[in-house]
This record gives structure tokens, sequence and C-alpha cells, in this order.
């Protein structure tokens, strides 16, 4: 190959290196990973974390974040009922409310594992550069639908031992169709599933957000690595 072109071929390599970046792109693709597998990390142990707190005894019914109560309407006139001597039912429902969903919590773990692995890099990086609630919203776009239909029949059979849920749906149907309980409420085993999963994801946000506010008590090289400077 003679001088000119010589200097002619690096011209055009050095244009082309320089056109792909590929001499500040291999920090950058290590540093998009490390940021991948430490948030898939944090997700993963703030979901068993979660699923541990409060697929227990006691995780719900002695937990003020995520108690399920009586909605709307109904809270109130359970105080009346209470008044009339009814105190003993309506806390029976409470507790079988809060049962229920403890049953079901530990059917979210693989899927909520299962989500995380199967994550994206840019899922990842969003949830990096997102708000506290990222991760919440990530775990809820694509496990919440999956997730009523698995808590749903253990919701089912919970609610079913306690005599008091047939009327409730009853009194509630009749208290949605005066507009004073939302419809999706009327249903003591749909209510039930739709705030265990509430409290399921607050509980993973939080978790997710002790991670990122101190990486280093995770014990974890790869999350002390990608927050630890955050």
């Amino acid at each position: 190959m003679d001088t000119v072109a010589r200097r002619q071929f690096l011209q055009q390599a050095c244009s082309g290196l320089f056109l792909l970046g590929l001499g500040a792109r291999p920090a950058l693709a290590l540093s998009e990973s490390d940021a991948a597998v430490g948030i898939r990390t944090a997700l993963e142990q703030g979901a068993v974390a979660a699923v541990s707190l409060l697929g227990r005894n006691d995780g719900f019914l002695a937990n003020p974040r995520v108690r399920i109560e009586l909605p709307g309407y109904l809270k109130d006139a359970a105080k009346l009922l209470k008044a009339t001597g009814q105190g003993r039912r309506v806390d029976e429902l409470i507790t079988a409310m809060n049962r229920a969903a403890e049953a079901a919590v530990p059917e979210a773990r693989a899927l909520l594992v299962n989500a995380v692995k199967s994550m994206s890099v840019e899922d990842g990086l969003q949830i990096l550069r997102g708000g506290d609630d990222a991760a919440t919203r990530f775990f809820e776009s694509k496990t919440r639908t999956p997730l009523s239909a698995k808590f749903l029949p253990i919701v089912s059979r919970a609610t079913e031992r306690v005599a008091l849920a047939d009327k409730y749906n009853a009194v509630a149907g009749k208290a949605a169709g005066l507009g004073l309980v939302r419809g999706e409420d009327a249903n003591i085993q749909q209510y039930v599933t739709g705030r265990a999963l509430d409290g399921l994801y607050l509980v993973i946000g939080e978790e997710e957000k002790k991670i990122r506010q101190d990486p280093v008590a995770s014990g974890s090289a790869i999350l002390k690595k990608v927050f630890g400077g955050r």
C-alpha cells in the first residue's frame, strides 16, 4: 500500500471509529449493562422482600399501610353495625379479607421474579432514571393482570368461609348502584384482590427505595456500583 492509499485508509478508519463512537462506547455499554443488572437485582430483592413481608400471618392485618378496610360507605356502615352489637361479625369480615390477601401474596413471587428476568436493558434504564415509583409502575404493567387471575380464586376461597361475605356483596351492590361504592368494590373478592395487589406494589416500591438510598446495606456489589454514586 503506497503512502497516499495508506493515509486515505487511516483517515477513513478513524472517521468510521469516530462516527460509531467506538472510542467511548465500551465504557458506556458497560455502564448500561451494569445499570440493567443492578436494577434487576434491586427489583428482585425488593419483590422477594415484599412477598415475605406481606405473605404471612398479619402481613396485611397488622400493617396500617396496607391493611384492607371496608370501602367508602360500608366503612361508615360498619361503625353503625358495631354500635348495634354486630361488631364481631364486622371484625371477622375484615380479618378474613386481610387473611385472604396474606394467603394470595406468595403466589406472586414467581411472576414477579420472571418479570424481572425478562426485563430489557431499556426497561432497566427507564427504571433507574425514573422516580421512586418507577419500579411499581413497571411491575404493575407487567404483572397486575396475571396476578389478579391468580389471586382471585384464593381470595374467593378465603372469603367464602365468612358468612358475611355474601351479605357484603349484596349490600355493596346496592350501594354501588347509588354511587356510594365504586363498581369494582361491590364484589368482596375483586375488592380484596385489588387491594392486595395495591399493597404488594406499595411495599415493593418501598423496598426498592430503601435499596436506592442505602445500596451498601444490601450487601450486593453490583448495587453498590450502580446506586452508590447516586
